[in-house]
């Protein structure tokens, strides 16, 4: 595939004269340099493209783990809008990275006209570059302090937090263990007050060796874990605060041999596919990831084309508790499940 510096050297002139005529500029070897663009069938970049119209028909969907099947149904939301508008969707990952992101962001100007962010962190200065280019922000699942005028979709994950842990404590459970994502993203933070909260309502005495911390990843999920069920006083339930560390939890209650209901219940963060599938069922706090995705890309659209109220629009999705089989009352005891079952702090892997 020809490039600019191939136009350039068969026309000779520079590469900058051959990027002034691609942006609509008046050069005076137009004749050469198109004459030259015929001959090697040479098509302009997206980029390039851009430099003359100003609309590259492109968006950025920047995510914190694509490996997350919530930001899966995300995406897939995003992507039945812009399908529609004819507009390319480029995803890319920053791992929970703020330097990742700041990288991504960058990137991304004068490549789309807008980009959805789910930022890594609540605290970050990562879209002043984009603000300053005139990029339109949509904020999706996360807060971003000090932006408060963009954009944002989110879920009310404060409440589902309170949902699943009024539905523990009515089964009787006061031994609730709480393993929480980074209290610096809003998810962590909202769901670990959401979770407080509700004991505190109840009257439930909490005991600060049951709130394990995470980082919205498996590993953390299954370490958290086998550090509860080594306290000396038995944990009887299991709040995970999103999917991926669910997933630890089961495959650490899995490898000690916790049955779930029986000796333990669980109640995890986000709908998974197979939750239902699983045996047991797992009682999960739902949100509509689809539905996110979509008002996103809408809001996005809105943003792009100077429609909408000028004040920014905030939307926040209510979550539910789905009831299914992995919750009981508490199991008899009050035993650790350290003078039962040995309790290993290894990798999953």
């Amino acid at each position: 595939m020809a490039t600019i510096g191939d136009v350039a050297r068969m026309a000779g002139v520079s590469t900058t004269t051959v990027s002034r005529h691609l942006a609509g500029q008046k050069i005076r070897e137009v004749a050469a340099v198109q004459a030259t663009i015929a001959a090697l069938d040479f098509r302009a970049s997206a980029v390039a493209r851009s430099l003359k119209s100003g609309v590259t028909r492109s968006i950025g969907l920047v995510v914190p783990d694509v490996s997350n099947p919530f930001f899966a149904a995300v995406t897939k939301g995003v992507e039945s809008i812009s399908r529609q508008l004819e507009l390319n969707v480029f995803l890319s990952n920053t791992d929970e990275s703020v330097e990742r992101e700041r990288s991504v962001l960058r990137g991304l100007i004068g490549r789309v006209d807008g980009v959805i962010l789910v930022p890594a962190r609540e605290s970050s200065d990562n879209t002043e570059e984009l603000r300053r280019a005139g990029v339109p922000i949509v904020l999706l699942d996360r807060r971003l302090s000090g932006c408060e005028d963009l954009d944002c979709v989110l879920v009310d994950s404060k409440d589902g937090a309170t949902q699943a842990a009024d539905h523990l404590v009515r089964l009787g459970h006061e031994r609730i263990g709480l393993i929480s994502g980074p209290l610096d993203t809003t998810p962590g933070r909202e769901r670990y007050e959401g979770f407080i909260a509700a004991l505190d309502s109840a009257g439930v005495e909490l005991d600060p060796a049951l709130i394990q911390m995470g980082d919205f990843k498996l590993e953390s999920g299954y370490q958290a874990t086998l550090r509860l069920l080594g306290l000396p006083l038995a944990v009887t339930a299991i709040f995970s605060a999103n999917n991926l560390m669910s997933m630890g939890v089961l495959r650490a209650l899995h490898h000690m041999g916790v049955r779930v209901p029986d000796e333990l219940s669980f109640v995890g963060f986000d709908d998974l596919e197979l939750a239902e599938l699983l045996s047991p069922p797992l009682s999960v706090i739902s949100r509509p990831a689809v539905e996110q995705g979509v008002l996103a890309m809408r809001l996005l659209r809105n943003r792009i084309e100077g429609k909408g109220p000028a004040k920014a629009q905030h939307i926040v999705l209510d979550a539910h508790l789905t009831v299914r089989d992995s919750c009981g009352p508490p199991r008899c005891g009050t035993h650790g499940f350290a003078s039962s079952t040995r309790v290993s702090t290894g990798s999953l892997l």
